[in-house]
């Protein structure tokens, strides 16, 4: 193929840059497109305009391939920690296991949240959604930790404020869980590694020991690491564009938790189990509500099954799903909800009308099965995925400064009125 892509505009021919990525991605480089011919591109969506390099996360989602920084997710899945995991994405390099000890090291050091935070719990309703919550106690991280306003920061700098975000998210997570229950708080213990301490403070209790199931851990870390980036999806942009204006990190990382807060993006768990209570609501016919799906003439559509991005198969729905079978199985859970969606997912894949429109089980699937049966409510499903996602969110708004990026600044056609005649105000009618 040329390395160079002709455009005509009004009788002229414009010669543009192709570019090539590692993994043979093509695109056409348009930067220079406005200044050579007056015209920009429209492209609804951003569905077909690359707005960046990035050496963080490659998908194929023709081919159901998804890796961060040239590792498979199914080779991190089966083999790393969900730490290891987030040292990759920010720092580009998997750690030895000095790094690594020392990584974990300084997050304990910061994982306590300062005591004043908690006061903002006393001031939201009872029924303030967990994702509110999130966002504004994110936002709030830059007010008590106003070095993050420096200007020109040094790497230093910057990085002790990526290492308290890694390190306190856990714990804020944890208390509005536990505030949602009217439980005390329980706070970080350090000797535990970085999902046990979350999974310590979300599920123990002041009164009793609580000795934290390994097969939960494992679970918890696979999930988390699925969910840890996705290339450049909605909030993932939403970070680098409000980052561009060199905003702060915190600031930056609740803009991308307000994105994953919208139920297209970051709510689709969430919508699993919804649906699975519709379906327990109506008697539990599952074949009734899979011949609905399959009418083209209902509404109903199936949550949980296809991906918009992935046309053959989600790869991280292959590995949750093993995760998925041992929680259940070890934990012996007796749940109708749970029941439906194994026949639900039995019928995806052996039914040939979800094999043929490759509707298979996605992640949001079976995550929204496993934290179910852990026992979270689904409204602190969309939290959790933040909790994954904050290492690739910080990795792209850090390379997004290091790359020296201009302030985003999207174009528009504008279909609105022409000039018009200003009417004075007693004339209008």
């Amino acid at each position: 193929m040329s390395d160079i892509a002709e455009i005509k505009v009004d009788g002229k021919t414009i010669e543009l840059p192709v570019i090539t990525g590692t993994e043979e991605e093509k695109a056409i480089d348009i930067s220079k497109l406005r200044d050579l011919t007056g015209f920009v591109t429209l492209d609804t969506g951003f569905k077909n305009t690359g707005s960046t390099k990035s050496k963080i996360t490659f998908l194929d989602g023709e081919k159901g391939i998804l890796k961060y920084r040239g590792y498979s997710i199914e080779e991190l899945a089966e083999k790393s920690s969900f730490l290891e995991v987030s040292y990759l994405i920010v720092y580009g390099e998997l750690p030895t296991k000095e790094q690594l000890n020392d990584f974990q090291a300084e997050i304990s050091k910061h994982t306590l949240i300062h005591e004043d935070m908690k006061k903002f719990f006393d001031g939201y309703p009872s029924r303030s959604h967990p994702m509110g919550q999130l966002g504004s106690l994110i936002f709030s991280l830059s007010t008590f930790y106003p070095e993050c306003l420096k200007p020109n920061q040094t790497a230093e700098e910057q990085n002790l404020t990526i290492i308290k975000l890694l390190a306190k998210l856990p714990t804020i997570v944890s208390f509005i869980y536990k505030k949602s229950l009217g439980h005390p708080l329980i706070y970080p213990k350090n000797k535990y590694d970085y999902v046990t301490n979350f999974l310590w403070m979300t599920f123990g209790q002041r009164t009793e020991d609580y000795d934290v199931n390994p097969i939960v851990v494992s679970a918890m870390n696979k999930l988390l690491i699925l969910h840890a980036d996705h290339e450049q999806n909605c909030s993932a942009s939403t970070v680098r564009i409000v980052g561009s204006s060199d905003c702060n990190l915190y600031a930056s990382i609740a803009a991308g938790i307000a994105a994953l807060w919208g139920p297209l993006h970051g709510g689709a768990n969430q919508a699993v189990i919804d649906m699975l209570e519709l379906i327990k609501a109506d008697g539990g016919d599952t074949e009734k509500w899979i011949n609905k799906a399959k009418d083209k003439n209902d509404s109903f559509r199936m949550m949980g099954f296809g991906h918009r991005v992935y046309k053959n198969f989600d790869p991280r729905a292959k590995i949750i799903k093993k995760a998925c079978d041992d929680i259940l199985e070890n934990l012996g859970i007796d749940d109708p909800i749970l029941e439906i969606a194994k026949k639900l997912e039995e019928a995806a894949l052996t039914d040939q009308y979800f094999i043929d429109r490759k509707l298979y089980p996605n992640v949001d699937f079976y995550s929204g099965i496993i934290y179910r049966a852990l026992g979270f409510p689904s409204e602190m499903f969309t939290v959790l995925f933040a909790l994954g996602r904050l290492p690739g969110w910080i990795a792209q708004w850090k390379e997004m400064h290091e790359n020296k990026e201009p302030i985003g600044r999207p174009r528009q056609i504008y279909v609105g009125e022409t000039d018009r005649a200003f009417v004075e105000l007693k004339d209008r009618k």
